[in-house]
């Protein structure tokens, strides 16, 4: 890839930035953006031509990375009315992640106080965001992290089956530990191999990317253009790679923290750019992000 970037003196922010001092960066960021930005980028070589459009506030922007010209292929199919941006959150520290517990479907987990804080700051550091709407795996920890970041808006929260946890049947609900050591092989393929991880004939991690899939359609085929979404780090694996075009093989080439933020935008073919993965800037300072 080819890019070429000329700026003022003071460089611009990345479009995922994110500022502790609000009042003073607003101001920071107003004074950068007064000269043009002109930004480059080619897939190949400068034989290629390239795509030229503004991003809706004068700064001039090229190439497919902006514009999904030959981005990826089509998620949904079919086209959408609009471009739709989704932001993923995973929900914060369960009772079951503390004693390091198998979660899968299972409701018996809940929220800690580490966890509700934790949605707190995700809350706040996306106090700047807009969303249309909210949507949420309605198991407990997903749910109650939900109602906390969502807190305060008008729109009502929309729970989703379609963005359960996978379903890992007999591990649910035991320690790490025991289950090693009562279900060795079980156990080690799941760890070890979670695309081949089965139980009576059924693979929990290949269902999930169907789930998945039918999570996608629901949300971007929702009215609105700007949405919401808290789920669980097996779903948000799964909802990444079905969006990358990826297997269930790479389901553990991703992973997301409690309350890391991740963030895709969607042009009006269906076809996915991830725009930011897993941040966490905001777990240890009070930043918000400019997306």
């Amino acid at each position: 890839m080819i890019c070429g970037l000329v700026t003022p003196s003071n460089p611009l922010p990345s479009a995922s930035t994110y500022f502790s001092n609000p009042r003073r960066s607003r101001k920071n960021l107003q004074r950068r953006t007064g000269g043009i930005i002109l930004v480059q980028c080619s897939a190949s070589g400068n034989d290629s031509p390239l795509a030229i459009e503004t991003n809706g506030s004068g700064t001039f922007v090229t190439g497919g990375a902006y514009d999904f010209l030959r981005a990826t292929t089509s998620l949904t199919q079919k086209p959408l009315v609009c471009a739709k941006k989704v932001t993923l959150i995973r929900h914060g520290l369960s009772s079951w992640n503390e004693e390091s517990r198998v979660q899968g479907s299972s409701d018996l987990s809940v929220l800690t106080e580490t966890g509700v804080m934790q949605a707190q700051r995700c809350k706040a550091a996306l106090s700047n965001r807009y969303f249309d709407q909210c949507f949420s795996s309605p198991i407990s920890r997903a749910k109650t992290t939900a109602e906390v970041i969502w807190g305060g808006r008008e729109e009502p929260l929309l729970f989703l089956d379609s963005l359960k946890e996978a379903h890992l049947f007999y591990l649910e609900g035991m320690k790490n530990a025991d289950a090693r050591e009562r279900y060795p092989r079980e156990f080690t393929t799941w760890r070890e191999d979670p695309c081949n991880f089965c139980v009576n004939g059924i693979y929990p991690i290949r269902k999930l990317w169907g789930t998945a899939m039918e999570a996608w359609n629901e949300i971007l085929f929702s009215p609105g253009k700007d949405f919401l979404v808290i789920t669980h780090k097996s779903m948000l694996r799964a909802l990444i790679c079905t969006a990358l075009g990826l297997g269930p093989e790479r389901f553990r080439g991703i992973d997301i923290n409690n309350g890391g933020i991740s963030v895709f935008n969607f042009n009006t073919r269906g076809e996915a750019m991830l725009q930011c993965l897993n941040m966490t800037a905001h777990m240890y300072s009070d930043h918000f992000y400019i997306y």
